[in-house]
């Protein structure tokens, strides 16, 4: 009798790649690839973010969603501030946060609250996100252009990148976020052409994406336009590299791209995990597309820190101290002289090398969840 094959040993990265690679679908509990395992968090840096964000009354999407970088990140003094609530008025599939109408609700003293706080933590580098506001004449971008200003104000040194929705299209509201000067003006493109109407809210649309961006590139030429693409929703190659060719042809000069993970079994499935070989090969033809940084890896997040340090070294040359920047298959080894980045935004769905599952609550490269809340507020 002919001898049976010996199954594969289970560290075999070949028959590992294989198996993430393949067509059939893994669940919400289907057992991550090693290449989405991370060390628990820990260490004084980290510590002393927790114990701050305490003692002003602010709690972070790292740990409300379990974010996988969050040990890295805090590590490295990171963290992402939200504004404008914690309700989204759309409902896109890759997104766990809630969807609502709130009603045109806005604390008028949010600008100066989180500019305070953020004095406090000492940082070099911010990202401001926000929930979509369809409900607001403007889609927040006066609220958001407010906490740039209160920010500058108080730290005119501090870098600050705002991550923001499209505002329906209205490219007056765009200008008046651009207007208000951040050093970084990000909008996520989140899926290829093909998938956007079946993953991104009805509201949302490809080529809305890119004519914001490209907009904000005409106000604003000097500053970086970043966006985010999440791949594993069944998209193919040929797509993708087509996606950071239009966001390339639009003037957009940073481009990250990371795992999907599926927040609860009533999101879109992940179709596959994508191997850090491929995400290699998507840096290596974002570079050739012209873009000034690439940031691709399976942990990789839209306010991916080594995007960050990349941003501070081009812009405040002498406050880094830079190591090498992983990106491809190293990733997320990040940038260790990006202390002072203040951004992590998105998916968990990880594992700790210690075993303890990441649930993803929040999933995808941009989710515009509740990253900052300050609790009791209006």
């Amino acid at each position: 009798m002919p001898e049976t094959p010996s199954a594969p040993a289970p560290d075999d990265p070949t028959s590992e790649a294989k198996s993430a690679g393949r067509r059939e679908p893994p669940s919400v509990r289907s057992p991550k690839p090693s290449w989405l395992k991370v060390k628990a968090p820990g260490g004084d840096k980290y510590k002393h973010i927790k114990q701050t964000l305490r003692s002003l009354d602010l709690y972070t999407v790292c740990e409300e969603a379990r974010c996988p970088n969050v040990g890295e990140c805090w590590s490295a003094g990171t963290a992402t501030v939200m504004l404008l609530g914690h309700t989204c008025t759309r409902g896109c599939r890759f997104c766990a946060v809630s969807t609502g109408n709130p009603r045109g609700y806005v604390d008028p003293r949010e600008p100066e609250h989180v500019a305070r706080a953020i004095a406090q933590l000492s940082l070099k580098y911010v990202v401001l996100t926000m929930v979509d506001r369809d409900d607001l004449l403007d889609g927040g971008a006066a609220h958001m252009g407010q906490a740039v200003r209160a920010l500058q104000r108080r730290q005119p040194d501090l870098l600050v990148e705002t991550l923001v929705g499209d505002f329906g299209g209205r490219l007056h509201d765009v200008e008046t976020m651009v207007s208000s000067a951040p050093d970084v003006f990000a909008h996520n493109i989140e899926v290829t052409r093909e998938l956007t109407p079946k993953i991104r809210d009805r509201r949302c649309s490809y080529d809305q994406s890119l004519a914001v961006l490209e907009y904000a590139k005409k106000l604003a030429p000097e500053r970086f336009v970043k966006s985010s693409i999440m791949v594993g929703l069944g998209e193919d190659e040929a797509s993708v590299c087509e996606t950071m060719a239009d966001l390339r042809r639009v003037g957009v000069d940073i481009v990250t791209l990371g795992q999907y993970l599926r927040p609860t079994e009533k999101h879109a499935a992940v179709q596959r995990f994508v191997t850090p070989a491929e995400f290699a090969e998507y840096e290596r033809v974002g570079y050739e597309l012209g873009f000034a940084f690439v940031a691709s890896g399976p942990l990789v997040r839209s306010s991916y820190h080594a995007a960050e340090g990349f941003v501070q070294a081009k812009l405040r040359p002498g406050s880094t101290q830079s190591s090498s920047a992983g990106t491809g298959a190293n990733a997320d080894a990040h940038w260790a002289s990006a202390d002072a980045a203040l951004s992590l935004n998105g998916a968990a769905g990880a594992v700790f090398e210690e075993g303890a599952v990441l649930e993803d609550r929040n999933s995808g490269l941009i989710s515009p969840a509740s990253l900052v809340r300050s609790r009791g507020r209006g």
